[in-house]
C-alpha cells in the first residue's frame, strides 16, 4: 500500500534542516521508499511505499521517527519533537451519560470511545487541504478528523452518531450467516459466521469494525452527539472479511498488519484535540478504554559481536548504540528493549542487526563476494540428481518433451482417474479447488496434459521426474520420486521407452512395469530410487563372436486357430530361448494378430549350418 504526506504536517513533528528532496532520496536509501515528492502550493506532498511488516511508518508520526534514525548519518540536524499529549488535558467526566461496551468473546482485544456534543460543518482549510493533498476526499469536520487523525498517528479511528446508536449499546459479536449489511457508501453486503461486527443490542449490525462504518449510523448534518471508537483487531479476520467481500479500504490495509495498539490512546486523545478545536466539542461521558496497554515490553538478548559476523564490517559500538536509540530501542546492558510499533516485525538479534545495516547504509558495505564453499550431498540426494538428470537426457534425445506440474490435483481429476480422494492427502489453505489434493501417481498430471494439447499436435509423448506423496497415519507422507511416461502413440512405443531407460542404466533384470491405456492414452510410472538401486555403472561384458550368425524370419498367428486361448509374445520368446543357439529376438512388425520375429542363431565355438539354425526354429 502506499501513502501520502505533505512537508509541512512532517515538520510538525521533526525538526530538520533536510530538504524535500533531501528526505526522499536519503530516507529512500535507508527506510522507506519515497516513490516521489510533488510541489503544491506552498507545500510538498511524499507518496511513500508502506511494507507489509512495517504498517508502523504509514502515518505522518511513523515517517518522522524514521527521518530522525535516517538523516543524522547523511550529516543532517534532526530532532524528533516531542509528543504534544504530555500537555493534554483530556479527562473522563463524570456523567448520568453511559456508553455500555459488551465483548464477551473478547473479539476486539482493546477498544476506546468518548461521546461528545459537537457542531456538524466543513472542516478548516488547513486540515481539508491537507487530505485532499493525500488523496482524501473531505466529507466534513467530524469524519475529517478520523481520516485526519489515522494519517498522523497510524492507527485506524471511527465516529458514530450517538443518538443513531439509538440503545446506548455497542455489543461486539460475530455475524450470523446471511446477515446483511448496507455500508456507508451504499452498498449492500451478505456477511457469514467468520466475520466480526458491532450491534446496538437490538441485533441491528451498525458496523464493521476495522473495515467501514454503515449507513445506519453514520455521522450526517443533523448530528448532535458523537461516539469517538477505537479499537484494535485481530487481523487475519479482518483480512479474511475485506479480501472476501472486496471492501479494500485504507483502514482495513493497515488493520490487517498490525498496527502498534498503544497508538490507540494516542489517536483517541489527538482526536478529542482536533474536535475541540475545530467541531467545539465537549466531552460528555467518561472516557472508556477497555484493556489499557500494558507496559511491559519485549526484550530481546544481543551480543555485538554478532553485527560484525552478519554485516562483514567493523561497526563500533557507540554508532549501533546510536542507530538502536534514535529508532526507538533501548538499550540495558546485553538486552534491548523493543519498542511498541516494532513488536511484531522484531523478534531475533538477527532482526536488530537488519536495522543497524540499512540505517548505516548498505552503500557503505563492501561488496566482497564470499568464498565458494562445496557442500557436500547425502549420496541419496547426490544420486537422485545425477541420474535425473542422466535420464532426462536420454528422454530427450528419444524425443519426449518434458513437463513440470503441480504436486496438487483437483478432486474431479481423482475420480475420472479412478482414484478415491479419501486416501490423499487434502491441502486445508488451497488457493483453488484445481490443486487441492496431493497426488500420489504422476501420470494422472500427464493424462491432463496429454487432452489439454490433443488437436494441437498429432503425436504426443511426455515425461516428468518428480515426487508423489504417500500418506501414513499421524505422520508426514512418504515422498517418492518416480519417473511418469505418457504417449498417445502405441503400446510398443511406451514399451520401448522402458526398455531404452533400462538398458541406459544397465539394469540386467528388469521388472517392466504396468502399462495402462486411458483413452487412447499409454501411461507407464517407474520408481527412479529402485531404477538407482538397479543400475551399474558399466554393462556386462560379452566377448564378440567370431563366428557366422544366421537370421531367420517366421510369422505367428497369435490368434491361434487351434488354441483355447490367444498365443503370446512371451510364450514365444520363452520356448524359443530354450535353444542353446538362439541369440536374440528382433520384432519385425505385426499386422492384424500376425507378428513376425527375426530370430538370431550362432554358436561360440563353431559355424553352425542353415539347417541346424531351422531345425532350432521348427521347435518354436
Amino acid at each position: 500500500m502506499n501513502i501520502k504526506i505533505t512537508h509541512n504536517w512532517l515538520l510538525e513533528y521533526l525538526d530538520t534542516d533536510a530538504s524535500p528532496d533531501e528526505i526522499r532520496e536519503y530516507l529512500s536509501l535507508c527506510g522507506p521508499s519515497i516513490e516521489s515528492v510533488e510541489k503544491m502550493g506552498d507545500d510538498y506532498v511524499y507518496d511513500i511505499e508502506v511494507i507489509s511488516n512495517r504498517i508502523d511508518y504509514a502515518s505522518v508520526l511513523g515517517i518522522a521517527r524514521e527521518a530522525a534514525a535516517i538523516l543524522p548519518m547523511f550529516g543532517k540536524k534532526v530532532k524528533l519533537l516531542k509528543d504534544y499529549l504530555s500537555k493534554s488535558n483530556c479527562q473522563s467526566v463524570k456523567s448520568e451519560l453511559k456508553l455500555e461496551i459488551q465483548d464477551s468473546k473478547n473479539l476486539c482485544p482493546r477498544k476506546l470511545a468518548v461521546v461528545m456534543d459537537v457542531k456538524v460543518s466543513q472542516s478548516p482549510g488547513n486540515i481539508k487541504n491537507r487530505l485532499e493533498a493525500c488523496g482524501i476526499r473531505s466529507l466534513n469536520n467530524i469524519i475529517d478528523v478520523t481520516n485526519y487523525v489515522m494519517l498522523e498517528t497510524g492507527h485506524p479511528t471511527h465516529v458514530f452518531d450517538f443518538d443513531r446508536v439509538k440503545t446506548g449499546k455497542i455489543i461486539v459479536r460475530k455475524a450470523k450467516t446471511g446477515e446483511k449489511i448496507t455500508t456507508l457508501d451504499g452498498k449492500e453486503y451478505i456477511l457469514n459466521s467468520n466475520d466480526i461486527v458491532f450491534d446496538d443490542g437490538s441485533g441491528r449490525i451498525i458496523d464493521l469494525p476495522g473495515i467501514m462504518g454503515l449507513k445506519n449510523s453514520v455521522v450526517t448534518e443533523k448530528t448532535k452527539r458523537i461516539i469517538f471508537w477505537i479499537e484494535t483487531n485481530d487481523p487475519k479476520a479482518i483480512r479474511q472479511t475485506s479480501m472476501r467481500l472486496g471492501i479494500r479500504t485504507v483502514a482495513a490495509s493497515i488493520n490487517e498488519k498490525n498496527p502498534d495498539p498503544s497508538a490507540a490512546a494516542f489517536a483517541l486523545l489527538k482526536g478529542i484535540e482536533f474536535y475541540k478545536k475545530i467541531a467545539s466539542a465537549k466531552i460528555i461521558s467518561p472516557i472508556y478504554d477497555t484493556n489499557p496497554q500494558s507496559e511491559k515490553q519485549k526484550t530481546i538478548d544481543f551480543d555485538y559481536k554478532i553485527f560484525k559476523k552478519i554485516i562483514g564490517v567493523e561497526i563500533d559500538k557507540k554508532t549501533i548504540n546510536n542507530i538502536l536509540t534514535r529508532l526507538g530501542f533501548k538499550i540495558i546492558s546485553s538486552k534491548i528493549l523493543v519498542p511498541s510499533h516494532r513488536e511484531h516485525d522484531i523478534s531475533i538479534s538477527e532482526d536488530l542487526v537488519e536495522e543497524v545495516a540499512r540505517v548505516y547504509g548498505y552503500r557503505n558495505i563492501p561488496s566482497v563476494l564470499q568464498p565458494a564453499v562445496y557442500v557436500e550431498q547425502p549420496k541419496e540426494m547426490e544420486d537422485i540428481f545425477v541420474f535425473q538428470n542422466k535420464i532426462k537426457l536420454l528422454l530427450k534425445h528419444l524425443g519426449l518433451n518434458e513437463m513440470i506440474n503441480y504436486s496438487m490435483v483437483s478432486k474431479d481429476q481423482l475420480i475420472n482417474f479412478g482414484l478415491d480422494p479419501k486416501k490423499h492427502l487434502r491441502l486445508s489453505n488451497t488457493l483453488s479447488e484445481d490443486i487441492e489434493y496431493l497426488r500420489t501417481c504422476l501420470t494422472i498430471s500427464l493424462l491432463k496434459n496429454i487432452k489439454e494439447n490433443t488437436g494441437k499436435k498429432e503425436m504426443m509423448k511426455l515425461f516428468e521426474i518428480g515426487k508423489v506423496y504417500l500418506p501414513k497415519n499421524g505422520e508426514l507422507p512418504d515422498e517418492v520420486y518416480k519417473i511418469g511416461i505418457a504417449t498417445n502413440t502405441d503400446y510398443f512405443d511406451l514399451k520401448g521407452i522402458i526398455e531404452a531407460i533400462y538398458k541406459e542404466l544397465n539394469i540386467l533384470d528388469p521388472s517392466v512395469p504396468e502399462i495402462t491405456e486411458i483413452d487412447g492414452v499409454f501411461l507407464a510410472e517407474i520408481n527412479l530410487q529402485e531404477l538407482i538401486n538397479n543400475s551399474r555403472s558399466f554393462p556386462t561384458y560379452k566377448p564378440i563372436n567370431p563366428y557366422a550368425v544366421i537370421k531367420l524370419d517366421k510369422t505367428f498367428d497369435l490368434e491361434g486357430v487351434s488354441r483355447i486361448a490367444p498365443t503370446t509374445y512371451a510364450e514365444i520368446e520363452h520356448k524359443a530361448f530354450k535353444s542353446k543357439l538362439l541369440q536374440k529376438i528382433v520384432v519385425k512388425s505385426l499386422y492384424q494378430n500376425k507378428l513376425t520375429l527375426r530370430f538370431y542363431y550362432s554358436s561360440s565355438e563353431r559355424n553352425i549350418t542353415e539347417k541346424e539354425a531351422k531345425e532350432e526354429l521348427d521347435k518354436v
